[in-house]
């Protein structure tokens, strides 16, 4: 019997790297797979000579020769997790948030502004978190309270992305799904920097699973991430990505490797990867990068 080979479209790790993504590399070789990183490339790459030769393809960056690769992949038919189009929706918090409404998931009111200034009427009931259309790890994102705050934001060519701010009871929550389970790491409120602390796990209740799992519904995915805060013991979806770090997830490298290894057994089977009709039209019709 063949050994299954999966493909890592990531970034470069130094030694002292603290991601999750080399561990689990390692104990998905440990389970017996053949793992390569195909992005970075470790030479030049003859763009003819980019052709589907492993199983399962894992998407973890988010943005830049990673993407570009995966799209001319997912064009061949490559298996990926999370797929091509999704990550790219994902990356988009205009659709994301629209995709995630349409789906009944709680969110705050979210709006687009063509021009900073343009939000002030919106100030009159209360803050706004302004956040890029396309970004991660909380960068860029601010709390504005006052019109006299909107001179500092970028006026930039994209359109302004702002949320009502809605104060939290209590620590933001970290929620995780890895093939259909949920978990949960409450952390301290860190609203513009990327926190690295690990947190402190939690067990989700059966309303705050059903709703991250209606999450990765709306998307056909069952490997991401959301930021939820509480309120009134109403759980509000803040943000959403696709493979995150899952920092605080006890066993989380191993958790996840063996997703992925039950998936690229799927899909060397002949099954599909993905059963959710969302991703299913979005692999249809979305083309090569």
């Amino acid at each position: 019997m063949r050994k299954l080979r999966i493909g890592f479209l990531t970034r470069s790790f130094s030694p002292e790297t603290r991601s999750s993504v080399p561990l689990v590399m390692q104990a998905l070789v440990e389970l017996g797979a053949v793992v390569d990183v195909v992005h970075p490339p470790a030479q030049a790459m003859d763009l003819s000579r980019l052709r589907v030769e492993h199983d399962l393809y894992v998407l973890k960056q988010m943005s830049g020769l990673a993407v570009s690769i995966a799209g001319a992949l997912h064009a061949q038919g490559a298996a990926i997790v999370n797929p091509y189009p999704v990550t790219l929706v994902l990356s988009d918090k205009v659709v994301t948030f629209r995709i995630l409404q349409r789906a009944g998931v709680p969110t705050p009111d979210t709006y687009l502004m063509p021009h900073p200034t343009g939000l002030a009427p919106l100030l009159e009931t209360g803050p706004l978190v302004v956040k890029p259309i396309r970004g991660w790890d909380g960068h860029g994102v601010r709390m504005i309270s006052g019109a006299s705050e909107l001179a500092d934001l970028p006026a930039g060519k994209e359109p302004i992305l702002a949320q009502r701010y809605i104060a939290p009871d209590g620590p933001e929550l970290k929620m995780f799904a890895i093939g259909g389970r949920v978990f949960g790491v409450k952390r301290e409120m860190r609203l513009f920097v990327k926190d690295g602390g690990p947190g402190e796990p939690f067990t989700p209740t059966p309303e705050l699973s059903r709703v991250v799992l209606r999450c990765g519904e709306a998307f056909g995915i069952h490997l991401y991430g959301v930021d939820v805060i509480e309120r009134d013991g109403t759980p509000y979806v803040v943000d959403m990505n696709s493979i995150p770090g899952f920092k605080g997830v006890l066993d989380a490298p191993l958790r996840v490797a063996r997703y992925l290894y039950a998936a690229a057994e799927r899909v060397a089977r002949g099954e599909p990867l993905f059963d959710s009709a969302l991703a299913g039209e979005l692999a249809s019709t979305a083309g090569p990068p």
